[in-house]
């Protein structure tokens, strides 16, 4: 993954974010940075997950690789929250 990649999946990853925590029911306990967070981990890892699985260069918008993206910052929303509601 090059620089320009790594850039735009943090930019990408604060919108994947919030869209990872709009997926999940309820209220979460987790603020916005982390949910930011979360979701440029989400993009960094989706993207190199969809890039395995050859679907990261598609002609047009890269749909399977947005949501493997929403996905996994969906999942990491829920075990922050989770992990926070413990405390």
């Amino acid at each position: 993954m090059e620089i320009d990649g790594i850039i735009s999946a943090i930019v990408i990853g604060i919108f994947i974010g919030v869209l990872g925590r709009l997926v999940v029911p309820g209220r979460q306990r987790i603020g916005i940075l982390w949910t930011i967070v979360v979701g440029i981990i989400a993009a960094l890892i989706g993207s190199a997950l969809a890039a395995a699985f050859g679907v990261a260069d598609t002609k047009g918008v890269d749909w399977v690789e947005w949501l493997i993206q929403i996905g996994l910052a969906a999942l990491g929303v829920i075990a922050l929250d989770r992990s926070k509601a413990r405390r």
